[in-house]
């Protein structure tokens, strides 16, 4: 397993960025487009994704989109569009973080770190199991009563962090700051977003949830079901 995976079509801009991580320590590798980025992958397992979002061929957002279907790795978009909307879609199809070019390396690898620490410092138990859901955090899969459900990305960092504090009423703006950052540009409604999704995989009635508990005015609660 590398460390980061790079797609970026300015190939100047692509090494430096390359160059700089190694010099950090980190394993990099760089792709100058989806095509290839995806050809590597296919090959060798990375612990982060670095996308660009203008590319040849397959843009950034269907590149995510594809990725996504089938890898839960972090991934942490860059973009010289710096408009709300190309923020929020990038966000919701799956990306971690977003960087806005130009940027300092030294930004890039703060953000770098943050997705790392959070997906891969595990010093909670390496498996955490409730009310018949399990979550395998090593390998990143998800269970339901023993069979495998499609829970990825910041699904399953949300899943997660829920199920280590079972039973606690949690805030909003503490899940929010804790599985996305604060300093992400995701919004705040990206939250019940996420929990409408997870309902709809791990409830037996979505409509009357059991695990993913709503505490009024407050957030949200895991609880051990029916």
């Amino acid at each position: 397993m590398k460390d980061i995976l790079i797609i970026e079509d300015n190939a100047e801009l692509g090494t430096l960025i390359c160059d700089f991580l190694r010099r950090e320590g980190w394993q990099t590798d760089l792709a100058p487009s989806a095509e290839e980025g995806f050809a590597m992958l296919a090959h060798e397992t990375y612990k982060l994704l670095l996308l660009d979002v203008m590319l040849p061929g397959k843009d950034g957002f269907t590149a995510l989109s594809e990725i996504r279907r089938s890898r839960s790795m972090p991934v942490l978009m860059m973009s010289a569009k710096t408009d709300d909307e190309s923020k929020i879609l990038g966000m919701e199809i799956g990306a971690d973080d977003y960087v806005e070019k130009p940027f300092s390396v030294r930004v890039l690898c703060s953000k770098i770190r943050a997705l790392m620490r959070r997906a891969y410092d595990i010093t909670e138990k390496q498996v955490v199991s409730v009310g018949g859901i399990t979550a395998d955090i090593g390998s990143r899969r998800v269970f339901r009563n023993e069979q495998e459900i499609p829970v990825k990305g910041k699904e399953f960092d949300l899943l997660v962090y829920l199920m280590q504090h079972k039973g606690q009423a949690m805030r909003k703006e503490t899940i929010f700051d804790e599985v996305w950052g604060a300093d992400c540009y995701s919004e705040m409604s990206s939250l019940s977003v996420y929990i409408s999704w997870l309902r709809e995989k791990i409830e037996d009635d979505p409509r009357n949830p059991q695990l993913i508990q709503t505490v009024y005015k407050v957030g949200y609660r895991f609880g051990e079901g029916t």
